[in-house]
């Protein structure tokens, strides 16, 4: 069934480091890659590798045991204290994935019937499942939208919460974070944020949606899979008070072993660079490579969804099964990309969601846009179908 409408995924072997281009089983030379998370390069930087080996002979590959028992290390107290340094809060707390910390977060937090949850229609899949795991009431708002955000706070409630992604993944747009923290303080509600696609990613140091809007969500989780290093890793910044809660109740900190001592040790080096002002120049590198995308796709007849200054770039076809002709013809091109259709996204919204990195040279940006332009004029046919009716579904943002 999932093969006939399009929607089988079939997973590319790498054979190589994670990087700006990668090698792939059965394929001879390397491809542009312009889907992976790796938005500053860090993945396989070489300090970072040095540092993770280092602390993998020192402490041996994992903790074989849940933080509270014998399981934290300090690897991990210090990357906690840097997180909090990092985002300007009281404290941290990591999980073995920001997964895990969205299903910690509102199970504990929001623990009564009689709490309220209100959650953007387009929120990853695992604030979805998290809120799932409350027992608060959940109600879902329109996309961004503020007058139906108000009314559904209108409701009693012990404790509210708005619980938004900063950067909304699948296309690449941002939550109105100003306008939300307005609501939520006139409603008092509690603003919950999480930034996994724009730590290390937005705002002048990459400190994420709370410094591109200059306003502070009451709590907020990321990832360490993304900018700040790559490996694994997820967490939740905010009140002490909070932090410690989820340490002594959040079943996927008490119940799940701890992050590899080593990758905690990686992302802690990375956050270095944050805390120094070091890492600012690839902020503004990705910066500079998505702009320099978008306006290569445009000029190619690209009408490309999310915001300008995000590596988030989507090309929203709608048909799964032309999107995945034209990801199977870029691979054939040399550019790595992959189709993403229903459930991932709403049906009738299939899309080849580009990533731009740090990492990318001028030259594999360009060599990517012109490969696009050739992919879709062999293989979306007619041309005139693909400007006016294809491209013409991507959503502004």
């Amino acid at each position: 069934e999932m093969r006939g409408a399009g929607t089988f995924k079939e997973e590319r072997v790498m054979t190589s480091r994670q990087g700006a281009s990668v090698s792939i089983s059965g394929v001879g030379g390397e491809v542009v890659n312009l889907c992976s998370n790796n938005y500053l390069g860090l993945s396989g930087d070489a300090e970072l590798v040095e540092v993770a080996c280092a602390a993998l002979r020192q402490r041996g590959v994992g903790s074989a045991s849940v933080r509270f028992i014998c399981g934290t290390s300090d690897a991990h107290r210090d990357l906690e204290r840097k997180l909090a340094a990092f985002h300007g809060t009281e404290d941290a707390i990591v999980f073995p994935s920001c997964f895990d910390a969205n299903a910690a977060i509102f199970e504990t937090l929001l623990s009564s019937r009689d709490d309220l949850a209100l959650s953007d229609e387009l929120n990853h899949a695992s604030i979805i499942d998290g809120l799932r795991l409350c027992k608060a009431r959940r109600e879902v708002y329109r996309h961004g939208d503020l007058a139906d955000l108000r009314v559904r706070l209108a409701q009693t409630a012990r404790q509210k919460a708005v619980v938004t992604d900063g950067v909304f993944s699948m296309d690449g747009d941002l939550a109105p974070l100003a306008a939300l923290r307005a609501v939520a303080d006139a409603n008092d509600a509690l603003l919950i944020v999480d930034d996994s696609h724009a730590t290390g990613v937005l705002g002048h140091t990459g400190r994420g949606t709370p410094e591109h809007f200059g306003v502070q969500p009451d709590i907020l989780t990321s990832t360490l899979g993304k900018a700040l290093g790559g490996g694994a890793g997820g967490y939740v910044a905010g009140p002490a008070a909070a932090v410690a809660l989820l340490r002594n109740a959040a079943r996927p900190y008490l119940f799940s072993n701890a992050l590899a001592p080593a990758l905690a040790a990686a992302s802690s080096r990375a956050l270095d660079r944050f805390l120094d002002a070091t890492a600012v120049d690839l902020v503004r590198r990705l910066r500079d490579n998505a702009r320099r995308f978008r306006r290569g796709m445009a000029r190619a007849g690209f009408d490309l969804a999310g915001h300008p200054d995000h590596p988030i770039a989507p090309v929203i076809l709608g048909d799964a099964h032309r999107t995945k002709r034209l990801a199977d013809a870029l691979f054939d091109r040399g550019v790595f990309v992959v189709p993403f259709a229903y459930p991932v996204v709403p049906r009738g919204t299939a899309r080849i969601r580009c990533q731009l990195s740090a990492a990318h040279s001028p030259n594999q940006i360009d060599f990517a846009i012109d490969a696009f332009r050739d992919a879709a004029q062999t293989t979306l046919r007619p041309r005139h179908e693909l400007r006016a009716e294809s491209l013409g579904l991507a959503t502004s943002s």
